[in-house]
């Protein structure tokens, strides 16, 4: 279905562009969240954008006017809640408890939804549907204004890299349609946003209930807002890449249905791998180099991040579950102590003091978790803090047993994120985000703090497969230069002699 049309298209989130336009598929589907406090209608809105779009079918259509039986509101339309809400104790309580995913697609491209409950004892399960999404839908009651929850939700869905925006000023309708109260609440916030380097903010006054702006334009009723539509923004949004790391693989399974082969499983978590290339194992160093790519039924030229593979190496190396596979050219960081937030899910917080496991990917380490400090979600500001409690925000710092490796979370949201499970439960008590390797002295180590060499290919492998290598990897660099390249390089320094 074509959405309709408003005054004004976007190309990019939030601006305008001429009325005609060709009309171009994007083939990624983008993902979104809706997110904010209770009760200000995120089932419903994406309810009606189902709805709207033609993604409910016949049946599904049938079924939610007969349980819509005594709910139908002023205008006589179904109770499009019940689209998202399939527990039981959510259509009782008339909430959002967990995650509900939905597709629908438009013209221009597909969309998964991930429609997050508000209120704050299920954060953790907003914080779960904001760690894939792209973009975040953040609800705001046109009569309530900006809540401690929305900006919890806003808080947690920048920390997780979303960095676009749908500011949806919802129930504009029981305002008035009062245009001073949307442009005075989407001021508020973006000044808020801009606390949390967030730019791309695009508010929108809206009418779930009504459909007014979500698919067709509300310019009948509020002829003063000439921005897109709910569904005019997601079209117009970009997909994040997230990956400017290099390749990057978590072992997953040791493939072994023979003598003759010697495989290893995982999902590219980053960059891209062919046949031919050198990689680095990590925590070891060893290297090798790639002889082959087998998936289920064939063997490929190539791999890219999101594709389940399983490499074949031309020597015998010690790999084991929990190992990274990763480019030489550009390796995560590794070392004993890292700085990270949190979000506390469990009621019994984070402890100082206290040993956790981590898990990032298939790896599980022992960590020691220092609290460092807090954020206060009615200041925005961060205060020292030596505990967190249930949905708390906070900034720690992870001291491990044995080397670790991650990259900063904004540039690999995979090698980059971790939960920590207690030990004595074995509940998941946080969701975290690596934002940077701390040094032995207290700050963070930065890239251009290693030495970088400059060596012939064939040196430099046999160098980076040195014990001596794998115990200094942290302090050094080593980039291969092709035969040309070291050729001009003697040619160079011999002119200057």
């Amino acid at each position: 279905m074509t959405a309709a049309k408003s005054s004004a298209e976007p190309a990019t989130l939030g601006s305008p562009v001429a009325e005609q336009q060709t009309l171009v598929r994007d083939t990624r589907p983008l993902r979104l969240i809706t997110c904010g406090s209770v009760d200000d209608g995120k089932s419903t809105l994406i309810g009606r954008l189902l709805w709207d779009t033609k993604a409910v079918k016949e049946d599904q259509a049938a079924t939610l006017r007969r349980d819509s039986t005594g709910k139908q509101n002023d205008l006589g339309l179904p109770d499009f809640a019940l689209l998202l809400d399939g527990l039981q104790a959510e259509r009782e309580q008339g909430i959002t408890i967990d995650v509900a995913y939905r597709y629908f697609s438009t013209d221009r491209r597909s969309f998964i939804v991930a429609d997050t409950p508000g209120h704050e004892q299920y954060t953790r399960n907003m914080a779960t549907g904001a760690s894939t999404a792209d973009l975040a839908v953040l609800l705001i009651d046109a009569r309530a204004g900006i809540l401690e929850q929305t900006r919890r939700h806003a808080t947690i869905a920048a920390l997780l890299g979303i960095k676009q925006f749908v500011l949806a000023v919802n129930k504009i309708d029981l305002t008035g349609y009062d245009r001073a109260g949307f442009e005075k609440i989407a001021h508020d916030f973006r000044e808020f946003a801009l606390t949390l380097g967030i730019k791309q903010v695009t508010p929108i006054p809206m009418s779930a209930l009504k459909g007014e702006n979500v698919v067709h334009s509300g310019v009948p009723v509020m002829p003063w807002y000439q921005g897109p539509t709910l569904v005019e923004a997601l079209e117009s949004a970009t997909v994040r890449s997230g990956q400017s790391t290099g390749f990057r693989m978590s072992v997953q399974r040791v493939a072994r249905p023979g003598e003759s082969f010697r495989g290893y499983q995982g999902t590219v978590a980053g960059g891209a791998i062919k046949p031919g290339d050198s990689v680095m194992i990590l925590p070891s160093g060893m290297v090798a180099n790639v002889s082959k790519i087998v998936t289920f039924d064939l063997v490929r030229n190539a791999a890219v991040a999101g594709d389940a593979i399983t490499l074949v190496l031309d020597r015998q190396v010690d790999v084991a579950r929990g190992d990274m596979i990763v480019s030489i050219e550009r390796q995560p960081q590794t070392g004993l102590s890292f700085d990270a937030q949190i979000v506390a899910l469990q009621p019994e917080g984070i402890e100082a003091g206290k040993r956790y496991w981590l898990k990032s990917g298939s790896r599980k380490q022992r960590v020691l978790v220092d609290p460092v400090a807090q954020l206060e979600m009615k200041t925005g500001a961060w205060v020292p803090a030596d505990r967190f409690y249930m949905n708390a925000i906070g900034k720690v710092r992870l001291t491990f047993d044995e080397m670790a490796m991650f990259d900063p979370y904004e540039q690999n949201r995979l090698t980059g994120s971790f939960i920590l499970i207690d030990p004595e439960t074995n509940n998941t008590v946080s969701g975290g985000m690596i934002t940077g390797k701390r040094s032995e002295l207290g700050g963070l180590n930065k890239d251009d703090a290693r030495v970088v060499l400059s060596l012939p290919a064939d040196l430099a492998e046999q160098i980076m497969a040195s014990e001596l290598f794998a115990r200094r990897r942290d302090e050094a660099q080593i980039r291969r230069m092709t035969a040309a390249q070291a050729a001009e390089l003697w040619e160079n320094a011999a002119s200057d002699i």
